[in-house]
């Protein structure tokens, strides 16, 4: 291959001229990675809370977190944001599998401060760091106007986390199964999929077989804009995570620069998976 052409160097020129810095973590599943920044820190926005998620099936496998067991909104725990508890209402009671679903499917807020006040706090960030996400912080629970930070992880370790849920090692077979049904739900996936086919991705509309689907998390705040998760394709999965940081644009929209050169790389690396027919590179 022509060194100027790598994947890597190929990616780079996608990104010339984005006034932002975005890092990539890629793992065909199969030996093969691209790393671009994969130890980079970034704010983790929502995607701590796919640690979190990790976190609770850790304990429950322990029997010290009962997924049964129904847990209350309380007023401390409002937080303005994405969800749909704030309809809800304070004192409304939810299963802890429920109220972890919504944290994921919907990135529910609300949902989030009362999985982390039934974990708490410093034991889900020993629980990260003993699943082996050495570089994984939650820094605070959901607090907008009294914390500037979140969470802080690197592409590599949430990379990580979306690979051992694919093979089935994160905590156990059956949690990583449970946790990939739920990431399949999650509704926010504009970044990796905005340039897919959308044939591919519509088997209901279709009829067709599901060819493609992503089971991932992803997450914004003024400081970043994150996504990640597994693609499955017809050759099996391959795990993606894209971060980005120092744009210039804060405000949250799907076209943002952030958004659209994030979508380009995705498809750019879905192209080369199906190309290589399930690997990153044909060796």
């Amino acid at each position: 291959m022509d060194q100027n052409m790598t994947l890597e160097k190929r990616i780079a020129a996608e990104l010339y001229s984005y006034q932002g810095k975005m890092s990539v973590f890629v793992d065909d599943l199969r030996g093969s990675t691209v790393e671009i920044g994969a130890d980079e820190e970034f704010e983790t926005a929502s995607t701590i809370k796919a640690f979190i998620l990790a976190v609770l099936y850790l304990q429950a496998s322990r029997g010290r977190a009962d997924l049964e067991e129904e847990i209350t909104y309380e007023a401390s725990q409002f937080v303005d944001g994405s969800g749909m508890l704030r309809a809800m209402g304070v004192g409304a009671k939810l299963k802890v599998k429920d109220t972890a679903t919504m944290m994921i499917i919907c990135s529910d807020n609300i949902a989030t401060n009362m999985i982390i006040d039934y974990l708490g706090l410093d034991t889900i960030n020993a629980c990260i760091r003993e699943l082996g996400f050495g570089h994984t912080v939650l820094h605070n629970p959901l607090h907008f106007d009294r914390y500037d930070k979140l969470g802080t992880t690197t592409p590599r370790d949430y990379a990580a986390l979306f690979a051992q849920v694919a093979k089935g090692t994160l905590v156990s077979k059956e949690a990583s199964a449970a946790m990939l049904g739920i990431f399949r739900q999650q509704h926010y996936n504009t970044m990796l999929t905005h340039d897919f086919p959308q044939f591919y991705l519509d088997c209901e509309e279709t009829g067709e077989p599901e060819l493609i689907w992503v089971a991932s998390k992803s997450g914004s705040m003024n400081a970043c804009r994150n996504d990640g998760g597994i693609i499955h394709t017809p050759y099996g999965e391959y795990v993606i995570v894209l971060m980005n940081k120092e744009f210039h644009d804060i405000i949250e929209y799907n076209d943002h620069p952030a958004m659209v050169y994030g979508a380009r790389v995705s498809r750019m690396i879905l192209d080369q998976i199906l190309a290589c027919e399930g690997k990153l590179y044909l060796k």
